[in-house]
């Protein structure tokens, strides 16, 4: 049996963390109990007010002890990518609260950093707690939507996603920055083809693990393009001749052969060199079976800016009382009741 409410702290207030931020206050069944953030300038003020809304009375804080104080049954932790912090999770699960990130590297038990699970499941265990990664990917394509699709099959040769992203109207200079207008020779491919290996091959290997299918391998490749003409997006300038565009394709190989794929490519121009073949913002899945499927999933083209946040947050929402509710320990998409509360 379900609680009927849930307390929920809000850990920092990024692209994704504060449209989290907004969807725990509107949400009927959680009361927003905490708020951690970063800088001194979000600190001390009301959460409502910072996303825009009311104030509530709950007042953002930089220290975890605050958090734990407030006796959150979850937090949704979203951290700033070099702040991301396995103490503060063990803090945390440890204290009786359980966690629900976007932090990419625990979708797949086998491949998380031995010392770093020990840590973490004992955490768990001494506070009654679980943990669980996701977000739209990894985690929805890769894992949630591709199990639906294939309970359609009794027989699976290959399976393909594909991802486009337009990010000209993404309202997140940091990241954008990082990927785009940059200089090409400047670009780190090996940091790009290491970070999908840990974060989209472990999907695919649970994915693969979850359908009695290991995968022999994942290999990664990694290109980019260079915009043809400088052009203004949304809160920065692509200069001709920088980046515009990233592909990163991840393969899980089974007895030699493709078999579960993840191709994402980013980019904030469609005028590139080389010239790409580029869809709109959305997902392609392909499923190879006996069933065959091919599935288009388009994003929403208007307005996309304001909602985008949504596709990255929402499924870390929805996820908070399946995660409260399920037995201690890092917990994976397949073995949670996933499902959205609209009452």
């Amino acid at each position: 049996m379900q609680q009927e409410r849930y307390r929920v702290a809000q850990w920092a207030t990024g692209h994704t963390g504060m449209h989290s931020l907004r969807k725990i206050i509107e949400h009927p069944r959680y009361d927003l109990v905490s708020l951690y953030v970063y800088s001194d300038e979000k600190a001390g003020r009301d959460a409502g007010d910072l996303c825009g809304g009311a104030s509530i009375g709950i007042t953002a804080t930089k220290a975890i002890e605050d958090v734990i104080a407030s006796r959150p049954d979850c937090v949704m932790y979203m951290p700033k990518l070099d702040s991301q912090s396995i103490d503060d999770m063990c803090r945390l699960l440890e204290s009786g609260a359980n966690i629900v990130t976007t932090v990419e590297r625990f979708h797949h038990l086998a491949s998380i950093d031995p010392k770093e699970r020990k840590r973490l499941e004992s955490a768990c265990e001494r506070g009654g707690t679980s943990l669980h990664s996701t977000g739209p990917v990894p985690g929805f394509i890769t894992e949630v939507l591709p199990l639906a699709l294939t309970l359609l099959e009794r027989r699976l040769d290959r399976l393909s996603i594909v991802q486009c992203a337009d990010l000209s109207d993404r309202q997140s200079p940091e990241m954008l920055n990082r990927f785009f207008g940059i200089d090409a020779a400047s670009a780190d491919l090996s940091e790009i083809a290491e970070r999908s290996v840990v974060a989209d091959g472990q999907s695919l290997r649970q994915l693969a693990d979850v359908l009695g299918t290991p995968l022999d391998d994942v290999v990664v490749t990694v290109e980019l393009a260079l915009a043809t003409k400088t052009v203004e997006i949304s809160v920065t300038t692509i200069e001709a001749g920088t980046v515009g565009a990233w592909r990163m394709a991840v393969t899980g190989l089974r007895g030699g052969k493709p078999y579960l794929e993840y191709a994402r490519t980013m980019y904030v121009t469609k005028d590139l060199d080389p010239a790409w073949e580029l869809r709109d913002t959305g997902w392609h899945v392909v499923v190879e079976g006996d069933a065959p499927l091919d599935v288009e999933i388009k994003f929403a083209k208007d307005n996309y800016g304001p909602v985008s946040p949504g596709y990255n947050a929402h499924i870390a929402v929805n996820a908070i009382p399946a995660v409260c509710d399920a037995p201690p320990g890092i917990r994976t998409a397949d073995e949670l009741r996933l499902a959205p509360f609209f009452g």
